[in-house]
């Protein structure tokens, strides 16, 4: 049987300063955060996520903390905007919501059949929200948000790309996605199942020679999910016998990753659903403290040194 991915795992970006992120993405957009780890690969800086109230896959937003990263550039190939799904009768909250807080760069437009709010966060990292009747997802609970208007998680995300037709035919040929709409330059391609949750990416072409590089402000890779292990494991094979180099499976304790370039160059992973967020925390206590893989336990003290500290937020 052929490997499925159902949409997408998760999203992570750069952020310049953590403490900022942290406030808006808790404070102002009224995610949970789900876990304080550090960047496995940069065990001095913080890797941040951000999600439903479990975390559950298609919700986690996560970044990589790099105190004073210089900015990024956005521009292809690279995954421009990471949109949010709301219920359809939430937009009027959050468009007051939104101003209200000063949140800069509010624009408002439709899109084939939804509603969106477009801004930027406080590393000018463009977002969305988007009201949509089927959105899905679990609205974290005791936040800041009243769970009638809460993000449920991921709507999708839009790549910009010189020339998408090679990322298509990974997509729509490989990947099992299927073309469902064409507007205004924009071709929205869906994961096999059809669900609305989390499952939309935008294939957008530019014409421009300022491409993207990576910085605060920018994505760094898109995560796809995949139910186990065994999955995973053919989609290596398939990935590779196309052609595309792909990486070793790597544990990142919460779900294990497989990384590889798409044809026009975005990084894409693909990620187990298990074993979870509740690995090391349980449900209640999601977020508020520092987590650290088994391998890296005996290093604690020397990286809490160096780490500088946060202000968590606790809405229990």
């Amino acid at each position: 049987m052929k490997p499925t991915l159902p949409g997408i795992h998760h999203v992570t970006a750069l952020t310049a300063d953590a403490q900022k992120n942290i406030d808006f993405y808790t404070g102002v957009l009224g995610l949970r955060m789900i876990k304080v780890t550090v960047n496995f690969d940069d065990p001095t800086t913080y890797h941040l996520y951000y999600g439903d109230e479990s975390g559950r896959p298609g919700s986690a937003m996560t970044f990589f903390a790099w105190p004073g990263a210089r900015r990024g550039r956005v521009g292809p190939p690279q995954v421009t905007v990471t949109g949010f799904a709301v219920p359809a009768a939430a937009l009027d909250y959050w468009r007051e919501r939104l101003k209200e807080r000063g949140v800069n760069g509010l624009t408002e437009e439709d899109r084939f059949d939804d509603k969106v709010l477009s801004f930027r966060d406080p590393d000018d990292m463009r977002l969305e929200i988007v009201a949509t009747r089927e959105p899905g997802g679990d609205a974290p609970a005791g936040g800041p948000i009243p769970p009638d208007f809460a993000i449920r998680g991921f709507h999708g995300v839009t790549i910009a790309e010189l020339g998408p037709d090679p990322t298509i035919a990974l997509l729509s040929g490989v990947m099992g996605f299927r073309e469902e709409a064409t507007d205004n330059g924009r071709t929205r391609y869906r994961a096999e199942g059809g669900s609305p949750y989390a499952s939309a990416v935008d294939i957008v072409k530019v014409s421009t020679e300022s491409r993207g590089f990576n910085g605060a402000g920018t994505v760094h890779h898109v995560a796809f999910r995949v139910p186990d292990d065994a999955q995973q494991t053919a989609w290596q094979s398939e990935i590779g016998q196309r052609g595309l180099a792909v990486s070793p499976v790597m544990n990142r304790c919460y779900f294990h990753s497989i990384y590889f370039r798409e044809p026009g160059g975005v990084l894409f992973e693909i990620a187990t659903d298990g074993p979870g967020f509740t690995l090391d925390e349980s449900p209640e206590s999601l977020g508020q403290a520092l987590q650290l893989p088994p391998w890296m336990e005996s290093d604690r003290a020397e990286l809490e040194k160096v780490l500088p500290p946060l202000r968590l937020p606790d809405w229990r």
